[in-house]
């Protein structure tokens, strides 16, 4: 399949923030990466950046997805997340619950079927060749009962809260899972939740934007998003950092 790919910081941060987002690719893989910003005034136990943190993540992804591992996307997954906890814990309070954290979307191409894995917020949108569009996504923050700084804090890498790539390798193996039949996928998006606003806030339909996916490109469909993000009223920040990688064809 023919990849293209996009990471954009929110036009709003000013240096020395970075965007926290990361985009991974690979001529069978593709990864999107959402770093969560920490709120003013929480203390994580960790020294280190949510950016340092997505990179770290990133790096441990990339060899055993280039080097073609026989394991599943949640055992990859569990093993990385033990991995950075590991070359951190000798500096770091890891037992902290609000220890820097990310979102992880994953596809992995096989010959005859994809698989995928979904993490919090980052949705993935597969299309098939009769343009029926399924979105695998991981609602679970947004089903809590409350989103104080406490609950958040109190639920997160928790069963019956949310789940989380952070300091807990069981993280994954909660992931949202699955493979779907490689002839029956034509197209397929990973957003981070800066561009999956698109339909989830902005209300265009997912067929709408794989459309401009697959017409205009990944930077159009995050240039569209901000044009939203310009004059809307809805609650939370007003931009956000934004990630796409879309996969098109046989």
């Amino acid at each position: 399949m023919e990849i293209c790919s996009i990471s954009q910081a929110a036009p709003d941060r000013r240096p020395p923030a970075v965007n926290e987002d990361l985009v991974l690719t690979g001529p069978d893989f593709a990864v999107v990466l959402d770093g969560a910003t920490a709120p003013a005034g929480v203390e994580s136990g960790c020294k280190h950046s949510v950016a340092w943190l997505v990179m770290r993540l990133a790096e441990r992804l990339a060899t055993p997805l280039l080097t073609h591992s026989s394991a599943s996307l949640p055992e990859i997954l569990a093993d990385v997340i033990a991995a950075v906890r590991s070359g951190h814990a000798d500096t770091c309070d890891v037992a902290n619950p609000d220890s820097p954290s990310s979102t992880v979307a994953m596809v992995r191409l096989h010959p005859d079927h994809v698989e995928h894995l979904v993490l919090a917020d980052s949705p993935i949108v597969v299309r098939s060749p009769a343009g029926q569009v399924t979105v695998h996504s991981d609602d679970r923050i947004e089903q809590l009962p409350e989103r104080t700084l406490a609950a958040v804090r109190r639920l997160r890498n928790q069963p019956g809260g949310f789940w989380v790539a952070s300091t807990e390798p069981q993280a994954a193996y909660e992931a949202v899972t699955g493979n779907t039949d490689r002839a029956a996928v034509d197209a397929i998006a990973l957003l981070t939740d800066g561009a999956s606003r698109f339909s989830e806030r902005y209300g265009h339909s997912w067929d709408e934007l794989l459309d401009v996916l697959g017409a205009e490109g990944p930077r159009r469909l995050i240039e569209r998003v901000r044009e939203h993000d310009a004059v809307s009223t809805a609650k939370g920040k007003r931009y956000d950092d934004a990630s796409v990688v879309f996969l098109q064809g046989p």
